[in-house]
């Protein structure tokens, strides 16, 4: 790729909040996405809740803002639902880009996330294993587990329980990249990700928002990692956002 204009990354247009954790010299960078915030604006009027308050092509999956006469582009690399906090992978080449989104398709990305969930697993370390079924409604996605036939599997380990038993928080690491997948797979085995208002369990999330306030879906990606091949070399790319304090508060 050419070599990118001078401050590219330090004056990128970010939506509110979001910070950049990281970026190497090919091009590829992760940034912090808070809760709330859009992966990507699904019209203009909804670029101040984007992840950068720019044009969004949906065919090439690019961000495009102009500069100083030229148009500069970023390419995002993957999503979180808007509720979902954390990292999110873009890069400023295209090509860059198409290697990158291969390395997810192929599930040679690592991701790692945090929950905090109603309830206590039997066991600190388990394996989940299900058939989804995926639908899309009105551009809405829906994932269930009543006759399913995608696969997804994700490794569930207990990282922090309240004293009380009332709230544990996970560490989950998906090794297949279902749309809703973690929550899904949460709330079948009885354990509803706190805030979650479609797969939740809506009465204890009425309840703990009044007695908390805080209102806001308790899923965090922390950490993403993976070798890739560019230039005729492999990179290690890794990527942590810190866990929100909010998780810190509630699980005290």
């Amino acid at each position: 790729m050419s070599a990118l204009p001078s401050g590219f990354w330090e004056t990128l247009p970010l939506g509110r909040d979001v910070r950049l954790l990281t970026h190497d010299a090919n091009g590829l960078a992760a940034l912090a996405k808070p809760a709330g915030t859009l992966s990507h604006p699904n019209e203009s009027r909804d670029r101040s809740r984007a992840l950068l308050t720019a044009h969004y092509d949906n065919e090439t999956e690019c961000f495009q803002w102009p500069v100083d006469g030229a148009l500069r582009r970023l390419w995002l690399l993957n999503r979180l639902d808007s509720g979902t906090s954390g990292v999110i992978l873009v890069a400023a080449d295209a090509a860059l880009a198409a290697a990158i989104r291969a390395h997810f398709r192929e599930k040679r990305v690592h991701k790692v996330y945090q929950a905090v969930v109603f309830g206590r697993p039997r066991m600190p370390v388990e394996t989940w294993r299900d058939l989804l079924a995926v639908s899309k409604k009105g551009g809405r996605i829906r994932t269930a587990t009543k006759a399913g036939n995608i696969p997804a599997e994700s490794r569930m380990q207990v990282v922090h329980a309240r004293p009380d038993g009332g709230l544990t928080l996970l560490q989950l690491e998906p090794r297949t990249g279902r749309s809703h997948q973690l929550r899904v797979q949460c709330a079948k085995r009885n354990l509803p990700i706190v805030g979650d208002q479609t797969y939740g369990d809506f009465k204890r999330n009425r309840t703990f928002a009044k007695e908390s306030r805080e209102k806001r879906l308790f899923l965090h990606s922390l950490e993403t990692r993976f070798d890739y091949e560019w230039g005729g070399r492999t990179h290690a790319f890794a990527a942590r956002a810190p866990l929100p304090e909010a998780f810190e508060r509630v699980l005290r």
